[in-house]
């Protein structure tokens, strides 16, 4: 991993070399670890943008070639080629499985699908009418205090226990706070099913009537599920790390990975991207909101266009584009208002010289709302969604960390800008 080369900084005179460490691909980092003992300074890096925190071989984006690679393979593969759960194992156990291991990978995860009756009555806690992340948080949280068998985490068997159980229950748990915000009966798990057909019956059967889940449709929720399944070093999975970092159950972990996708610039994105295309309203209208989201004085933003990370095509907004036409055809909504808007919208911003310069492309949120909203899932519910899929790469990361032998609590520095050092004066002197 590392090799003889070294990178040398000179501060007033004096220098110091540091190690330089090579990855199988992307750039090489500098280890400056002894930066404080050998210098008393530290670096300055808001936002981590060039910073390496830690060591993984779980994902890799290469944003300026508009890569994603899952244990190597790309997303593209991975999204026509398997399913989920096939996904999950990859992400989880470094190789994909073969027939055999997936028959049993599947009904081990079946095997912890339903959630302790106690945990369902915790839902009645929470007003009906409460964001389904926030009961998600809630839940989650809780669930160490229902299976805390398996809390040995030095024990690798217990790591995968957790890791089972949470992959498996965490459909349950995002379709029951559905269930009850519209107040309807919760739905049992059917181990008959795959991942994401369960998922659609769980959140959309009723004892009413038998439920089947359209086929093509299950597998549209499952493409969502696997482009979303991990992302790097990402805001939420950082936080599932740094929460890890200090020995916290993987429950604890996740429920703060759940807190931070929450925030609207996380896991938001595709929300934002249909309150746009509502607010646009019309296609006669886009040419003045194209005109609006280039003008630098204007708040206005094209949601659902560029990345923080892709400078070029996002690699998940191809196969959510190509799944969203899917989606429409089997439903019949070729007509739809957003989704020709949207088409529309697309259109006009490809052609436009100011996004193409500055690689405005559309990326994996504009089409994956429009796809969830097709499903018939409603916007309140797209976060939970992201959160379901994400789970695993929490998971994955979190067990990584684990087992790391440098693997230290985390404990960023800071650039001290308040008050230096001051006495008190006495109230009486004030």
């Amino acid at each position: 991993m590392t090799d003889q080369r070294a990178a040398r900084l000179t501060i007033e005179g004096k220098s110091v070399d540091f190690p330089v460490f090579s990855g199988t691909v992307g750039p090489d980092v500098i280890d400056i670890r002894s930066l404080y003992a050998k210098t008393g300074m530290f670096t300055f890096d808001p936002g981590f943008l060039s910073t390496a925190a830690c060591r993984s071989a779980i994902t890799f984006v290469d944003g300026q070639a508009g890569t994603l690679l899952y244990r190597g393979y790309p997303i593209e593969e991975l999204a026509y080629q398997c399913d989920f759960l096939e996904v999950c194992y990859l992400i989880l156990k470094g190789e994909l499985p073969n027939a055999e291991q997936k028959q049993a990978w599947t009904s081990e995860i079946m095997h912890h699908t339903m959630v302790h009756e106690q945990l369902s009555r915790l839902y009645t806690g929470f007003r009906r009418d409460a964001h389904p992340m926030a009961v998600m948080m809630g839940v989650v949280g809780a669930l160490s205090a229902f299976y805390h068998d398996a809390m040995d985490f030095s024990d690798q068997r217990h790591r995968e226990i957790s890791a089972d159980r949470l992959l498996a229950k965490i459909p349950n748990i995002v379709a029951m706070a559905y269930k009850y915000n519209i107040g309807e009966p919760f739905v049992r798990p059917r181990n008959d099913l795959d991942y994401a057909s369960n998922f659609m019956h769980m959140m959309f059967a009723t004892p009413c009537e038998p439920y089947l889940p359209n086929p093509v449709l299950a597998r549209a929720l499952d493409r969502v599920l696997i482009v979303h399944a991990d992302h790097e070093q990402g805001a939420s999975t950082s936080t599932v790390r740094l929460a890890g970092s200090s020995g916290a159950n993987p429950f604890a972990c996740v429920a703060s990975g759940i807190a931070c996708l929450w925030g609207p610039a996380h896991g938001g994105a595709n929300e934002a991207v249909l309150d746009m295309l509502e607010k646009i309203g019309d296609v006669s209208r886009i040419g003045l909101y194209i005109k609006r989201a280039k003008d630098q004085s204007d708040t206005f933003r094209l949601a659902g266009f560029g990345h923080r990370v892709y400078k070029n095509f996002d690699p998940r907004g191809r196969i959510m584009r190509e799944t969203c036409h899917e989606v429409l055809n089997e439903l019949g909504l070729h007509d739809d208002r957003l989704f020709k808007l949207a088409l529309e919208l697309e259109r006009i911003a490809l052609e436009d010289d100011f996004f193409v310069s500055k690689g405005l492309y559309p990326n994996v949120d504009f089409y994956s709302g429009i796809v969830q909203r097709a499903l018939g899932i409603p916007k309140s519910m797209f976060t939970a969604i992201f959160a379901m899929a994400r789970t695993v790469g929490w998971i994955a990361h979190w067990s990584e960390m684990i087992g790391e032998a440098d693997q230290k609590i985390g404990r960023p520095r800071q650039l001290f800008t308040g008050a230096t050092r001051r006495d008190v004066v006495p109230l009486d002197k004030r």
